[in-house]
């Protein structure tokens, strides 16, 4: 694909997608990285519902350690892997407080000595908290880019690279938020929504999908 096309092709999503922002709620850069934490392998509507409990009780390292492994899981229990993610929550808050004064670092390499914590969500914290142009690439990304030959790659890894390579440096900051929404209500996986794509000119996916 040309950079002519993918300026287009970003252009129109940003058209269609005014407020690219993450559908997490959070109020802190800190209760932004738990609610990423607790998002992988899950929704973020079902996230959500788990943190409105939580945050008013406990949103602070501090607080969340406090809470314990099983105080918090009480809170987190309707989230897939739950009992994985509180027991790296409370690892992630001590090291937080024993490392960091209780702040959220803002590099990769201290994102990732975190618990719980991978490139995909250091990349997301990394660029929704401090606006860093970086790609976080999640299933949905992963699929538009490869689906419309955006950035094709047979991983993760190479779709990112190829990403932060070809994406138009003006779209940069909010090609992740772009691409996931995107990929959420429109280039869905299953039956993507071909025919009310506002890209589909541009998309060089060759089986496309439309209503009867």
């Amino acid at each position: 694909m040309n950079k002519e096309k993918r300026l287009a092709i970003f252009s129109r999503l940003a058209e269609a997608i005014p407020e690219p922002v993450t559908e997490l709620n959070y109020h802190s850069t800190f209760e932004l990285l738990i609610a990423v934490v607790l998002s992988a392998q899950s929704t973020d509507k079902g996230v959500n519902k788990a943190t409105a409990k939580l945050f008013p009780v406990a949103n602070t390292p501090q607080a969340i350690f406090d809470l314990g492994e099983a105080g918090l899981k009480d809170y987190i229990k309707t989230i897939g892997l739950y009992n994985t993610k509180g027991a790296n929550i409370i690892k992630l808050c001590r090291r937080l407080l024993d490392h960091f004064n209780g702040i959220v670092p803002q590099t990769r390499e201290e994102l990732e000595s975190l618990a719980g914590v991978g490139r995909k969500t250091a990349n997301v914290i990394l660029n929704t908290a401090f606006g860093q142009p970086v790609m976080a690439v999640d299933t949905h990304i992963f699929r538009v880019s490869n689906r419309t030959k955006i950035a094709s790659g047979k991983n993760v890894l190479e779709v990112e690279d190829k990403l932060v390579k070809h994406v138009p440096k003006q779209y940069m900051l909010d090609a992740h938020h772009l691409l996931i929404l995107h990929g959420r209500y429109t280039c869905i996986a299953r039956k993507p929504r071909c025919g009310s794509c506002v890209i589909e000119d541009l998309c060089e996916f060759k089986k496309k999908v439309y209503a009867d």
